[in-house]
């Protein structure tokens, strides 16, 4: 599940820390005598979905070497309030310089894995695929999909790289979508599929002519999107169907039951409300905190 590059992720985790640390910590310097050790509780103070447990071993271990990381939960656990999820010992500055990275980055998975469990789980008996979007923050987008795959998720396309996803503004540019498919197929190698964003039959039925591999539905009500599957199943079988645009807790459930193969959110990345998770000194394992 853990399949980030980890030398990229060392070299954004150093930027991250020179971002935070700068010149060097200077309350804990001031405060704390050098050689001073501790235990730290990193525990959850609400449920929710654990993402990131890696990525704050990461933290630490780059920050000091020395430090022991016991972790409690498996990722992508589901925790209640007070749950102890991560156990660091070790030198009391280290511990410091690296807590508010550490917490800040498993905050923000874990919040984006909660959110992303709650949206599997509302069309879990159904073979509709959830995935998200290209609507990520600068920097995190590795990190960020991953969390998603934590919560139970899966991927749409990384970047503009790896697939051809002919939007609107492509087919005013190039003139229609049979135009905007027709040069696309021209250069991309035969491995690579193309998808079309439509918005009325219209455009599905010239989408499917011009040989679209996946049809996007975006924004339709879910009557027209029932029209549309149905439509797009009669002619061509094998063509994905994707739905998006505007989808929410309250309605992916009758996007999906309109027979849709994937459904992509782009809220499960952009907003989403970070777990709380705090980290405490010298408690021992097992205590919550408040």
């Amino acid at each position: 599940m853990f399949n980030i590059d980890r030398r990229l992720l060392n070299e954004q985790l150093a930027a991250w820390l020179k971002e935070d640390v700068g010149t060097g910590d200077v309350t804990t310097a001031f405060t704390i005598p050098a050689g001073h050790q501790s235990k730290g509780i990193i525990h959850a103070k609400e449920e929710g979905v654990i993402a990131g447990i890696p990525v704050a071993k990461a933290v630490f271990e780059l920050v000091d070497p020395d430090i022991v990381f016991s972790a409690y939960v498996e990722e992508g656990s589901i925790v209640s309030k007070g749950t102890v999820l991560i156990e660091v010992e070790g030198s009391t500055h280290s511990i410091l310089t690296g807590e508010r990275l550490a917490l800040n980055l498993m905050q923000r998975l874990s919040g984006i894995a909660t959110k992303t469990k709650q949206y599997a789980a509302t069309i879990a008996d159904l073979p509709t695929e959830l995935v998200d979007t290209r609507k990520t923050t600068p920097g995190h987008r590795a990190l960020e999909k991953y969390a998603v795959r934590v919560g139970g998720g899966k991927n749409h396309r990384f970047g503009l790289y790896d697939a051809v996803m002919i939007k609107d503004n492509h087919i005013k540019g190039a003139g229609g979508i049979t135009e905007a498919v027709a040069r696309a197929r021209r250069h991309i190698p035969y491995t690579m599929k193309v998808e079309v964003e439509t918005e009325s039959m219209e455009q599905v039925k010239e989408a499917l002519q011009a040989g679209a591999d996946i049809i996007m539905l975006d924004n339709m009500p879910a009557a027209a999107m029932a029209e549309a599957v149905t439509w797009i199943r009669s002619q061509a079988p094998h063509v994905l169907i994707e739905a998006s645009g505007g989808i929410t807790l309250d309605t992916i459930r009758e996007k999906a039951l309109a027979g849709i193969d994937v459904i992509s959110v782009g809220s499960l990345t952009y907003s989403f409300q970070a777990l709380d998770i705090s980290l405490d000194l010298n408690e021992k394992k097992g205590a919550s905190g408040s």
